[in-house]
């Protein structure tokens, strides 16, 4: 082997090292974008859908041309320990039908001396219920900015999936538990 063989193969080793390099870090950056469509297309780990108005409509006529069964779904409200809010629900639980549209409404008062934008992450138990837990309406789609002592009422315009009552995994489940964590913002002052 000549030394410019040689050299030329060093080279092409080098520069795919560099290359495969580039694609690891592209990769690193690109898995939670990823893991996150993901779970919102799967509903995996819990994550509900989101859902139009028009989808919700085509649900609605499949629910009531299934019976009209209903689930109950209980409502969990938390806080990071970084957040001075009050965050609960209105109503603990409540009984739906299956196809239909339904509201839950959530209560946050900012108890701190200063504003604070908040962030909620949310899930749903059993965690196969997540692919059926469609919301049309959500606060938590955006950061939500609370002034010192403000209380706010937060709606959640959701239904669920006429398409659970044909999954084998949700035979049993009688109640689905929607909960939210409100975190700060990440641009929220300290």
């Amino acid at each position: 082997m000549t030394a410019a063989t040689l050299e030329t193969r060093k080279n092409r080793t080098a520069l795919l090292a560099f290359g495969g390099a580039l694609a690891m870090l592209g990769l690193g950056y690109a898995a939670v974008p990823l893991y996150q469509l993901f779970c919102q297309v799967t509903g995996f780990g819990g994550t509900t859908q989101r859902a139009t108005e028009s989808e919700a409509n085509i649900a609605q006529r499949l629910g009531a041309s299934a019976g009209g069964k209903t689930i109950s779904v209980r409502f969990d409200g938390t806080t990071a320990g970084d957040v001075p809010w009050s965050f609960r629900p209105e109503q603990v639980t409540d009984t739906v039908t299956i196809g239909q549209r339904d509201m839950a409404i959530y209560l946050a008062k900012n108890n701190s001396n200063q504003t604070i934008t908040g962030t909620a992450t949310f899930n749903v138990e059993p965690e196969q219920a997540g692919a059926y837990f469609n919301k049309i309406q959500c606060f938590c789609f955006t950061e939500q900015v609370l002034q010192p002592g403000q209380e706010v009422r937060m709606p959640v315009l959701y239904y669920i999936d006429p398409k659970a009552l044909d999954d084998p995994n949700m035979d049993g489940v009688e109640q689905i538990t929607l909960s939210y964590t409100f975190h700060r913002a990440l641009d929220s002052a300290e």
